[in-house]
């Protein structure tokens, strides 16, 4: 059955980690659609700076767009509360009961997915689609990997191996950004000078 992916994230801002993996998602052929779900009020994060939901958003758009199989989706900018991925899985479910989901992350969310939100749960829901990090300690992720197998959770790991960027540095010096950032967000940031 064709899977829908939800690429979730705070994308701020939206980098070049996370078009690589828009990339390879694009390129896997069991995937058929891929949703960019910017969260609203990100439950985990604490940063020194967020960028507008409108800027958010946007940027968002812009990456989605050079995808065919990207859309975006502003779920979970239509209810109230902090952004639980547990929640947004059930929403996701129920309005559009036909279809199978995947839930897309990298291998630093997985490192810390046992203090999410109903995780135990959440993990029952849908399968996992799971990139490394070239930063990534592949001894811990890879224990990660075997310790949620063994409590349930269907995890694919995939090949292709995505740049860590920092978005704490980026927000810190945008001058130095240009490297880390898609072109049109890179130019989209510098003529609104979010950061």
């Amino acid at each position: 059955m064709p899977v829908t992916a939800i690429f979730g994230g705070t994308f701020n801002p939206f980098h070049i980690g996370h078009y690589e993996m828009l990339s390879a998602l694009q390129a896997d052929e069991s995937i058929n659609k891929i949703l960019v779900l910017p969260d609203k009020i990100p439950p985990h994060k604490k940063c020194d700076f967020m960028a507008s939901d409108a800027v958010r958003i946007e940027m968002c758009r812009l990456a989605a767009s050079d995808f065919p199989k990207a859309e975006l989706c502003l779920l979970e900018f239509e209810r109230e509360g902090k952004s639980y991925t547990y929640d947004t899985v059930l929403l996701l479910q129920e309005k559009y009961p036909g279809e199978s989901f995947a839930f897309v992350c990298g291998g630093d969310m997985l490192v810390y997915f046992d203090k999410w939100y109903n995780y135990k749960e959440l993990m029952k829901l849908l399968p996992f689609v799971v990139f490394r990090r070239s930063d990534t300690d592949n001894t811990l992720f890879d224990e990660c990997v075997a310790r949620f197998t063994e409590m349930g959770m269907n995890i694919t790991v995939k090949d292709e191996i995505i740049t860590a960027v920092s978005s704490t540095d980026i927000r810190k010096d945008f001058s130095c950004s240009k490297r880390f950032l898609p072109e049109k967000i890179h130019a989209f940031l510098s003529e609104r000078g979010e950061y």
